[in-house]
């Protein structure tokens, strides 16, 4: 006779006792890892590693319990997207406007030329090298928060650095639309690059067009009840309804939580939603790290170690020069500006998200995503000291220009005060057109970059590739 309730309950029991292994360790190294002043997410990390098939350790209930924590972690991805769409309102982006996006778009696009042209010269086929420039784009919410929290940063560049991180989420959430298109066989012209991006614009606009009518009524509607589990209740239904609707359109289920976020956020309940759900979102943050850990192996990045040490230096040579460059060009003053590059030279969660992609759709080789992670960890390592010594370094600066430079650096910021100072429009047509036109420009310019970067290291890498590593 069979059992199947008693071998369910059985199954069952064995989830919870490995689900207890996995907090319980993760728990232990989180603790250890803030202790040495670094982020918890080196302690996820490090779980992971200790409790994957890569590294003799603990050993849980086999792949079963594997493939659990892996399926928990698509909850973290969509819970920690959902809570950035929450960070963004049409209100917010117009106050921190066309400014942010500028610097983003020069450090993105200077991030994913380096990358693409370095992968190329180790010998990686195109869309490899694309997936990896896209890794290397996009810095870390989370460790930037996590710094200047520890630390108690305070001055006008922490706003500077969180503006440009949310439009760094922002160019995050098209390049997973316009990669999973690519991964699928689009190929890499300007054309097919520009109606990728024109179908999401599309997406976009009908589903927020639509979503307005509805989600902000609705959420209001929850809040006004009064009763913390039935806002936890409306704010997840909203979350994961959008996440598998953007899931049947053919997009990431993480499009569509970030969308989600930004409906809720103009209900203007948005942070009381993101309280409620908050601890639900840390736990299942947390196990997504952990299960990135798991699928590290140390062995294949020692084996790789040239370009995880190329990359490490790319992410934070070039992002302290892109966003310094482009937050200074955009009017953010010398030393904020270089305060802001050095807070933002690391890779982070969006990272894992795009490399795991690429592993996932067959686009990229299994090498790629442990050097994006072990990328991560290195450059989540110095993000603390570049923190912390940013102040000094752009006094350091300043200090050490050439008198050219200096005095040239003193008229553009006279030229821009004159610029903010000027009377603006307040027209409520121009300001509702703003955030949209903003929108646009900036998935135009991703688009150029990508494009144009496609075609012209395509012609450079050909004729100069190193072949090392697995080319």
């Amino acid at each position: 006779m069979h059992y199947p309730r008693a071998r369910v309950a059985v199954d069952a029991a064995h989830y919870v006792q490995d689900l207890g292994v996995i907090l319980g360790v993760a728990a232990v190294t989180s603790l250890v890892s803030q202790r040495l002043r670094q982020p918890p997410v080196l302690g996820y990390l490090l779980a992971g590693m200790i409790l994957g098939p890569h590294v003799p350790g603990i050993i849980i209930g086999g792949e079963a319990s594997v493939e659990l924590a892996h399926g928990l972690s698509e909850l973290g991805v969509i819970l920690l997207m959902f809570s950035i769409g929450i960070e963004f309102s049409l209100r917010k982006i117009v106050r921190i406007g066309l400014p942010a996006a500028l610097t983003a778009v020069i450090e993105v696009g200077l991030m994913i030329s380096l990358g693409y042209l370095f992968g190329r010269l180790f010998g990686w086929t195109a869309l490899e090298s694309l997936f990896m420039g896209a890794c290397l784009g996009i810095s870390s919410t989370m460790l930037v928060a996590k710094a200047f929290q520890e630390q108690k940063v305070r001055g006008g560049f922490v706003e500077v650095t969180f503006a440009v991180l949310v439009f760094e989420d922002m160019i995050a959430i098209l390049m997973l639309a316009v990669l999973t298109a690519l991964a699928s066989g689009s190929g890499l012209s300007p054309t097919e690059f520009a109606l990728t991006i024109g179908q999401l614009l599309g997406f976009l606009l009908a589903l927020l067009a639509a979503g307005l009518l509805v989600v902000p009524r609705f959420i209001r509607g929850v809040v006004k009840i009064g009763r913390s589990e039935t806002t936890l209740i409306g704010g997840i239904a909203v979350c994961f309804g959008m996440a598998a609707f953007a899931s049947a359109s053919g997009y990431s289920v993480a499009l569509g939580a970030f969308l989600a976020g930004m409906l809720v956020s103009e209900s203007g309940e948005g942070s009381k939603v993101e309280h409620v759900i908050q601890p639900l979102r840390d736990l299942f943050a947390a196990i997504f790290f952990i299960s990135v850990g798991m699928t590290i192996d140390p062995l294949l990045i020692a084996e790789h170690w040239l370009p995880v040490l190329v990359f490490s230096l790319v992410v934070i040579g070039g992002k302290l020069f892109g966003v310094s460059l482009g937050s200074f060009l955009a009017g953010n003053g010398l030393k904020n500006s270089v305060r802001a590059g050095m807070s933002l030279a690391q890779i982070g969660e969006f990272s894992f998200i795009i490399a795991g992609l690429g592993v996932a759709t067959g686009a990229t080789r299994e090498f790629v995503f442990p050097i994006a992670v072990a990328v991560a960890l290195v450059t989540a390592l110095t993000t603390p000291q570049m923190v912390r010594r940013s102040e000094a370094a752009a006094e350091s600066v300043d200090h050490h220009l050439p008198d050219r430079m200096l005095t040239f650096v003193t008229f553009y910021d006279g030229w821009i005060e004159q610029l903010r100072a000027a009377p603006r429009s307040a027209a409520i047509g121009s300001r509702v057109r703003r955030p949209i036109v903003m929108l646009t420009v900036d998935a135009g310019l991703l688009a150029a970059v990508l494009a144009g970067s496609s075609l012209v290291h395509r012609q450079v890498a050909g004729g100069h590739q190193l072949n090392i590593g697995d080319g």
